[in-house]
């Protein structure tokens, strides 16, 4: 899909450059899931919220878990709306909340996913994040004309590991290049 010229994101991962300034998506790694004429939207999918468990997330929103909710983690999604929480998922779960962002992909913003996680009976592969990145019109398009952003087609492997360490480095890698051999010089051809 070409929106003005410009490639339709949604399902690609962004990948900031080497160079990026802002601490929130320095080494960040985001799954696009909305991108129109009107902005965009995605999730960043190699961070950890290190204030809140899914556990403490569960009990603040009076919601009982089992044992399956203890080993899920909690994301920082983004700097937007960091109290809102969003699952990244495999397509085989889907309510009327949810929105397909590709084939195998979808997004859900409900109670309900958060209680079917808790009780291990929700997706096969799920992401929770508290937040979102967002970028409002033609905001995201300037910013990787500026070298700030690279991008990639996304991979459910990548999306779902638990490795959030080695993400950056292996979206990176998706593209075929040494990362020492960006330059962080911004420029059109």
């Amino acid at each position: 899909m070409v929106m003005n010229g410009e490639s339709c994101l949604e399902g690609q991962l962004l990948i900031a450059m080497p160079s990026m300034k802002d601490p929130r998506f320095e080494r960040a790694v985001i799954y696009i899931c909305v991108h129109t004429t009107s902005g965009a939207m995605g999730v960043v999918i190699n961070r950890l919220a290190d204030n809140v468990s899914f556990v403490e997330l569960l009990n603040q929103l009076g919601i009982e878990t089992s044992d399956d909710g203890a080993s899920i983690r909690v994301h920082v999604g983004g700097p937007v709306e960091t109290s809102r929480g969003l699952v990244l998922h495999s397509a085989d779960y889907t309510q009327e909340a949810t929105i397909m962002v590709s084939e195998n992909v979808a997004l859900t913003a409900s109670l309900d996913i958060l209680r079917k996680l808790a009780t291990g009976s929700g997706p096969q592969n799920g992401l929770l994040a508290l937040g979102y990145a967002g970028w409002g019109p033609g905001q995201l398009e300037q910013e990787i004309r500026s070298n700030g952003w690279l991008h990639v087609p996304a991979d459910d492997q990548l999306l779902f590991d638990h490795h959030l360490d080695s993400k950056w480095d292996r979206a990176l890698s998706k593209i075929g290049f040494d990362v020492s051999m960006l330059s962080v010089e911004a420029g059109n051809a």
